[in-house]
């Protein structure tokens, strides 16, 4: 139980990191779960709607995760300009 915790912990921050990169934004570790673990939701129920299912942890899992983190913190700036 522990050990899927952390791992989803540790998934998230590399996840959130890959996209900050992606995105140009500079956050600190906890933001990189939060934005990973969201963009991973977020991701994975996009890929679903059209048909894409990857494994939890592989590269396509994690590809699609990336593409959620990236539009998650796209929409953020968008509502966050106001435009």
């Amino acid at each position: 139980m522990l050990i899927n915790i952390l791992i989803t912990v540790l998934i998230g921050a590399l996840i959130g990191w890959l996209a900050g990169v992606i995105m140009n934004m500079k956050q600190g570790f906890w933001m990189n779960v939060l934005l990973g673990i969201v963009g991973s939701a977020v991701g994975r129920l996009l890929a679903g709607l059209i048909g894409i299912h990857a494994n939890r942890v592989s590269i396509g899992g994690i590809l699609i995760s990336v593409v959620g983190a990236c539009l998650v913190i796209w929409l953020a700036r968008k509502i966050a300009s106001g435009k």
